[in-house]
């Protein structure tokens, strides 16, 4: 699933998605496991605010060191009431929404992988489903972290090109602008699995979008790549 997608900044933060930036942090154009990044929650009376958060829900420097890293960039809804890193947020409805302007995802039709950029057919930025939880770090500092959710694509016009021919195709859950409010004041886990629907193709729009070979070379030397490739 996507490992990989472009932020917005503070100023589309407030005037696309008329959000209160509550956070002083900065964050990367570009967010990988562990970076910072905007995430957009509800406060107590129904606000949207936004907060920088780690992309993962479960940050490296809290996985034990006898413990296997792994990766919680996303999770997937028909498991999530039950995995141990997402089922208590679940439950409590900690639903965030996940504002970007793009993302990317292998694209194997050459026999290869291919990076492809995917958006909207007009260019807006847009923002996803997750959920986001609360970590006390050890100076005693409040931090956050985030994933996000994703569902079958299988029969999906767009987002069944991608992966590779033999594994199972999921989406990101883009969540509807007018629908934007309503996920993040949501508080019954059942009630909502109704937004965990694929975005219609028609709306969307995906291009080849490879990473230049000295960007590339020195991402794979920062990050281990646990999905299998690094496209």
């Amino acid at each position: 699933m996507c490992i990989n997608f472009l932020t917005v900044n503070k100023q589309t933060l407030q005037d696309h998605f008329e959000t209160v930036v509550r956070s002083p942090d900065e964050w990367p154009e570009e967010a990988y496991q562990d970076y910072a990044a905007p995430i957009i929650v509800a406060t107590r009376s129904g606000q949207r605010a936004a907060l920088a958060a780690s992309y993962g829900m479960v940050p490296r420097r809290h996985i034990p060191p006898d413990m296997k890293h792994y990766s919680t960039m996303n999770a997937r809804t028909e498991t999530i009431a039950e995995r141990p890193s997402y089922a208590d947020p679940w439950q409590r409805g900690l639903f965030c929404l996940v504002p970007m302007h793009a993302y990317f995802e292998p694209n194997w039709e050459t026999g290869s992988a291919v990076r492809w950029r995917i958006g909207m057919a007009d260019d807006a930025p847009f923002a996803v489903a997750g959920l986001y939880r609360a970590w006390q770090e050890e100076d005693g500092s409040r931090a956050f972290s985030f994933t996000q959710l994703t569902v079958n694509a299988d029969t999906h016009p767009l987002m069944k090109r991608f992966h590779r021919p033999e594994d199972e195709k999921r989406a990101l859950v883009i969540i509807p602008k007018s629908s934007y409010d309503d996920w993040l004041t949501c508080r019954n886990p059942e009630q909502a699995r109704a937004y965990l629907q694929t975005h219609p193709a028609e709306m969307m729009d995906a291009a080849p979008d490879p990473k230049p070979v000295i960007a590339r070379v020195k991402k794979e030397t920062e990050q281990e790549d646990l999905n299998g490739s690094l496209f």
